[in-house]
């Protein structure tokens, strides 16, 4: 895995092996940042499901002020940890172990990426009410093509859905007041 564009361009990242991680694809990694590049720049990101934290990376990379990373997996969050040390980005960073639904109404971002387990379907539901409740402008939710999410969840409306293979993004934009 690497990060795919920005000032980290090339460099690799470690991954965890087996299934209890699921990297976002390089390939969808570089389609998402190309829509977001208009907007990404100087912005604070949240990666609510971080894994080994290339998105938030990515973001980092492509012009993003700061990064904000939740994960529950003891080994992944190593991981992050290593990627973030590696690059010597750890003090634009802040990672934080725990439920996603739960560490969201403590943060602020201008945009967040959620991508929990697939298998676990009410996390997308959970964590899109919670960044709902937030001045959050735009959430990215990166699900498979057999899960549908809602059109909308309080203030957030779905404004655009991009398929890439088997893995979808829905784009939530927040409505105004």
């Amino acid at each position: 895995m690497r990060v795919i564009g920005g000032r980290f361009r090339s460099r690799r990242l470690k991954s965890m092996p087996g299934l209890a991680v699921r990297p976002t694809p390089d390939r969808l990694r570089e389609t998402l940042f190309n829509i977001l590049a208009p907007e990404i720049e100087g912005t604070v990101f949240l990666d609510a499901y971080a894994g080994t934290g290339a998105v938030a990376i990515e973001a980092l990379s492509r012009g993003a002020r700061r990064i904000i990373l939740f994960e529950r997996n003891p080994a992944a969050l190593a991981i992050i940890q290593d990627n973030l040390s590696s690059l010597q980005i750890s003090a634009e960073a802040m990672v934080y172990r725990g439920n996603a639904p739960t560490l969201i109404p403590k943060h602020q971002a201008d945009i967040a990426f959620v991508d929990p387990p697939y298998q676990h379907l009410r996390d997308y539901q959970a964590a899109l009410e919670s960044l709902s409740e937030t001045q959050c402008a735009l959430v990215i939710a990166q699900h498979d093509t057999q899960t549908t999410l809602p059109e909308a969840v309080a203030r957030l409306r779905c404004s655009r859905v991009l398929r890439q293979g088997s893995n979808v993004l829905s784009f939530y934009r927040r409505m105004p007041d």
